[in-house]
């Protein structure tokens, strides 16, 4: 029977040895040992009328992706393409943002503009582990999540706090408040993507074209200086391999590259990658030598028929 757990007290996350437990997985794909092979299929169909959001790779060959029509997740075979839909979800739920853990096999998702939630799912199984109420059921947006130290940690893109929950699906919730440089939004979304910096201490979250280091210890946001452009206009998901950054710009089709310096404090542009068959993607993920990318079309008119799908680009 899957656990359900109740919204927490708002606390402030202090800083410990368990959250440099595990910073190293924080990476998302560094682990891949497999390369992909050239035969491999560079499209992943997707149900028609899925409306994907999020996708996840682990260290095994397989995509997961979440859905926003009903918060069903699909996973699908990088070596073949063929998939099947592994957690049903239910009607009037969202899944948009998610990652896999390589450590128990657990998915982790977000719960979007619906429910104020965090649930986790077993990858194996597609069955439903716990869910945590991160904050009220309406008035916000359950966005993105990353898994860092011992915590999965969740974008509230109405709300300037962070959400963490213990990997496993036993514990409570911390939250951690964002202030310092941090500009949260009054009319529209704010923290979308995130990630872990390379020395486990802090995420990277992006905020309206802006990259801000958010560290684990106080929530104190600072702004990441970026050259070779000025903004990261349509900042949707992040990837992060050691110290390159992969930005996908939705609206813009494309997804930046950057070089992180040591301590993440600035990002230099060194290159955007572009491809005809991305068609309004928000976020990625990395499989051996190639990027995958779900096309969310988002803001396109749609229908149940629509087909949908994920394309890979050689890296």
């Amino acid at each position: 029977m899957p656990r359900n757990h109740p919204s927490p007290t708002r606390r402030a996350v202090l800083g410990g040895a368990a959250l440099a437990t595990l910073a190293l997985t924080a990476g998302a794909g560094t682990a891949n040992a497999a390369s992909a092979t050239s035969s491999w299929p560079t499209e992943l169909p997707l149900p028609n009328g899925f409306l994907p959001e999020g996708i996840a790779i682990g260290r095994k060959p397989y995509a997961y992706f979440g859905s926003r029509a009903n918060g069903a997740v699909y996973r699908a075979d990088l070596r073949t393409g063929e998939g099947t839909i592994l957690y049903a979800g239910a009607t009037g739920t969202i899944t948009n943002g998610l990652k896999v853990d390589d450590h128990d096999g657990l998915l982790y998702l977000s719960s979007g503009s619906t429910g104020g939630a965090a649930r986790i799912v077993d990858s194996r199984t597609g069955s439903l582990v716990a869910t945590y109420q991160l904050t009220d059921p309406t008035g916000h947006f359950i966005n993105d999540v990353a898994l860092l130290g011992d915590r999965a940690w969740f974008t509230d893109s109405y709300g300037a706090v962070l959400h963490g929950v213990p990997r496993g699906g036993t514990g409570d919730v911390r939250e951690l408040p964002i202030s310092g440089d941090w500009v949260q939004s009054t009319t529209g979304i704010s923290a979308n993507g995130l990630v872990g910096t390379p020395d486990g201490k802090a995420l990277i979250v992006v905020n309206g074209g802006k990259l801000y280091r958010v560290p684990l210890t106080t929530g104190e946001a600072v702004e990441i200086t970026l050259s070779g452009t000025t903004a990261l206009t349509n900042g949707d998901g992040l990837l992060r391999v050691n110290h390159t950054l992969y930005v996908v710009q939705n609206r813009l089709n494309q997804v930046s590259v950057l070089t992180l310096d040591p301590g993440a404090t600035a990002a230099t542009l060194t290159r955007t990658i572009t491809d005809p068959r991305f068609n309004i993607p928000t976020t990625a993920a990395r499989f051996g030598d190639l990027l995958y990318v779900a096309n969310a079309q988002l803001g396109l008119p749609t229908t149940p028929d629509t087909p949908f799908n994920a394309v890979a680009v050689a890296l």
